[in-house]
């Protein structure tokens, strides 16, 4: 039993009097959204990818639309009722197939279902491999943007040959079965049911040409395999985890095509001090409980390096100020962030026994001391209910 779709529409979540236009519109959204590079390793965004790519090669296409919205999937795809009671193809009846070429029908779905899709696509232009590399930078790296050196191995079109897989002096035949289209038609059957499929040519192997004097180089593959070095630009603002996309600087194209693109994964080093989340930077600085008694003149690092700032007298433990556009600047150019600084104060240890002696005095002054050593706690108590 062949495998259960979804219908087409639903897959673009567009009603079935959709227009062209909402059509394209839906399908742009669906394909951002699942895209393999903006989804590395998701199985699930890697099929949902596909089905909408199938879903709108039918809907797109006027004639393949008509049958789709009469037929259902046994209209576009071979897989749906071949062999099915009521005729030779199942959902078709009695319908007579004449010399219908099914190759042109189906061709295109799922890699060629009768070898047309597959064949096209090795004969004509081709975009190369999308390669992936990682770097990894350290905070500030990432806060100020950054040059790295990578190295990488990748296919690049052959020096002698010049891409074509042919010796120098020398070009390739045309394929004089398939004429150059990589495919052959294949006609079977006979009176009423006669039908013809398309598949790939066995002459050239579905490359529409023939190399007889093959380069040297290369084999005649028309690419090699080399270890470059690039330079690669990390922005400003980027942060763990993002990637920096570079086109052009991926594999070798096939048969013409532009070469694939490199992505380049960064890896961003924790800071010893600063936090971060999006543009915003954290820290937690240190002050005695004198400064947070009577106020200081503090020396705050940044990432920009170090500035002043005046602590308020009477500043509670816990206390967050902020620092404007001491931040990560936008990865955009946008502005930049903040800082945000948290008071944390120390309590001091290992006094002598004239610093303890002063430190009950200022208690006596203050009221904080008392014969019991729960009385503190309760004249506390006592200050918040009268205050209420």
């Amino acid at each position: 039993m062949p495998e259960q779709k979804r219908d087409y529409y639903e897959v673009l979540g567009v009603s079935k009097g959709a227009t062209d236009e909402e059509i394209k519109k839906a399908y742009r959204k669906k394909a951002k959204q699942y895209h393999p590079d903006l989804n590395p390793g998701d199985k699930t965004a890697e099929a949902k990818f596909k089905e909408a790519n199938e879903a709108y090669e039918v809907l797109s296409d006027k004639d393949k639309r008509a049958r789709y919205d009469q037929f259902g999937h046994a209209g576009v795809d071979p897989n749906f009722g071949a062999g099915g009671p009521g005729g030779g193809f199942g959902g078709f009846g009695g319908f007579d197939m004449g010399d219908i070429d099914l190759g042109d029908i189906f061709g295109s779905f799922f890699g060629g279902g009768f070898g047309g899709g597959s064949s096209r696509a090795r004969s004509g232009p081709m975009k190369g491999d999308t390669l992936r590399a990682s770097v990894t930078i350290s905070f500030e790296e990432a806060a100020f943007g950054c040059e790295k050196e990578i190295t990488l191995n990748r296919t690049e079109p052959c020096d002698d040959c010049h891409g074509t897989g042919c010796a120098p002096g020398t070009t390739a035949e045309v394929c004089p079965d398939c004429h150059g289209s990589g495919q052959i038609r294949i006609q079977r059957g006979g009176g009423a049911f006669t039908f013809a499929t398309t598949t790939t040519c066995p002459k050239c192997g579905g490359k529409g040409k023939i190399i007889h004097q093959p380069c040297k180089s290369c084999g005649g593959a028309g690419s090699v395999r080399r270890q470059r070095k690039l330079t690669v630009s990390i922005p400003a603002g980027i942060d763990n985890g993002q990637a920096v996309s570079l086109r052009g600087q991926g594999g070798a194209g096939k048969n013409g095509g532009p070469a694939g693109d490199l992505l380049i994964s960064v890896t961003v080093r924790p800071h010893e001090f600063f936090k971060r989340d999006g543009t915003s930077v954290y820290l937690e600085h240190p002050v005695t409980f004198l400064q947070a008694t009577l106020g200081a003149e503090l020396e705050i690092p940044t990432i920009d390096g170090k500035v002043k700032w005046s602590l308020p007298a009477g500043t509670q433990p816990g206390t967050t100020f902020r620092l404007r556009g001491k931040g990560i600047p936008s990865v955009n150019g946008r502005g930049r962030g903040d800082q945000y600084v948290t008071v944390n104060v120390q309590v001091p240890t290992g006094l002598t026994h004239e610093q303890k002696e002063a430190l009950r005095a200022y208690g006596e002054a203050m009221g904080e001391l008392s014969p019991g050593p729960m009385e503190g706690v309760k004249s506390f108590f006592d200050k918040k209910k009268k205050k209420k």
